[in-house]
């Protein structure tokens, strides 16, 4: 046994279990408002506790960990406690820098766990219905992260990297959002392009609803929204763009999915694939700080809801060699793969 291998695990096993008690501590800052108290400025545990409504007890004991972990910084003198605009920028605000959102969805899927693990056992999958009570528990809004993404670069960084897309939307053209969820994307576009009409399709009800009422309330009459499963697309009518963000590696059938997105593409237009910017295969993956992550987030839900409906189960980390593959099988004979505003994703602007 090489003893230094040995302790170098040691200590990332110790990162590691740290890590995973973190992240949960940072649900709890973000669920309870205590990092947006911690941003209005240095204070005690007491001040820190007042400010966000809470026990001092509670919070204290949270400030230690948060102290030790590198988030807080604290000055024994006074006992104030501060988060630094350095750190408070990836925890507080609506930007989509804020990664705190994160944790609570991270929380959610370990609450599925137990049902996971029968799944190594027994097979299938966990239904994505059957995380609604973990995502209700976690305090997890569903799109919550991408609501911030989307407000903030959807329209220069993703749409804006297609060459002269931006324009033909400015001009005015039909829309279609794949697997829109709550609708953050159409309703965001929708507001920057007035003359282009959009519509947005989710196989879940409950969230197509709510994209209703988020149209309603800001007005937009080109804006529209149903509940469909993208692998049963109609032909027509046919849309000048079709999106897809984070979408298509869950569905049941993805093959035919990209498929009828192709027979649903207007003459001259582009279908634009936001999806995981990773290899499709393991080795080119090491040594990317972004895999591990996102190779749990794909295990503890886009695989398992994906086998749960007796489909594919590509993963989040199907990556760019299949997917290209697959685009090609589906009728796009031109893919080009262009940078997004986030290193985890890459967009793929696909013409016939």
């Amino acid at each position: 046994m090489d003893n230094d291998r040995r302790r170098a695990f040691a200590e990332q096993m110790i990162s590691t279990l740290t890590g995973g008690a973190l992240t949960l501590l940072v649900s709890v800052g973000y669920r309870t408002g205590l990092f947006e108290a911690a941003a209005r400025g240095p204070g005690t545990s007491g001040d820190l506790a007042g400010r966000a409504g809470l026990q001092e007890r509670y919070v204290r004991e949270w400030l230690g960990a948060m102290v030790t972990g590198g988030f807080f910084s604290y000055d024994q003198t006074t006992g104030r406690y501060t988060l630094p605009s350095e750190h408070a920028a990836f925890l507080t605000g609506d930007t989509a820098a804020n990664v705190a959102p994160m944790a609570s969805m991270l929380r959610a899927f370990a609450g599925a766990l137990p049902e996971l693990e029968r799944c190594f056992v027994t097979g299938g999958g966990v239904p994505h219905a059957a995380f609604a009570p973990h995502f209700e528990a976690a305090g997890a809004v569903a799109g919550d992260t991408w609501r911030r993404i989307y407000h903030e670069h959807l329209v220069d960084g993703f749409l804006g990297a297609v060459p002269g897309l931006r324009a033909r939307l400015a001009a005015g053209i039909r829309v279609l959002d794949l697997g829109c969820g709550a609708g953050h994307a159409v309703t965001v576009a929708a507001q920057a392009f007035p003359a282009s009409r959009f519509v947005g399709l989710d196989i879940d009800g409950r969230v197509v609803a709510a994209a209703q009422a988020e149209r309603a309330r800001l007005a937009l009459g080109n804006a529209a929204f149903a509940v469909a499963d993208a692998a049963m697309l109609p032909p027509h009518p046919q849309f000048d763009v079709i999106t897809a963000f984070d979408a298509v590696h869950d569905q049941r059938c993805p093959q035919e999915v990209l498929r009828r997105v192709r027979a649903a593409l207007a003459p001259g237009g582009v279908f634009i694939m936001v999806d995981a910017k990773f290899s499709s295969y393991l080795e080119n993956n090491i040594g990317n700080p972004l895999a591990p992550l996102c190779y749990a987030i794909s295990l503890m839900y886009c695989t398992t809801v994906s086998l749960a409906d007796g489909g594919a189960g590509l993963g989040a980390m199907w990556g760019t060699e299949v997917a290209c593959r697959m685009l090609a099988e589906a009728g796009f004979g031109h893919v080009e793969i262009l940078d997004s505003p986030r290193p985890q994703n890459c967009l793929y602007a696909c013409r016939a």
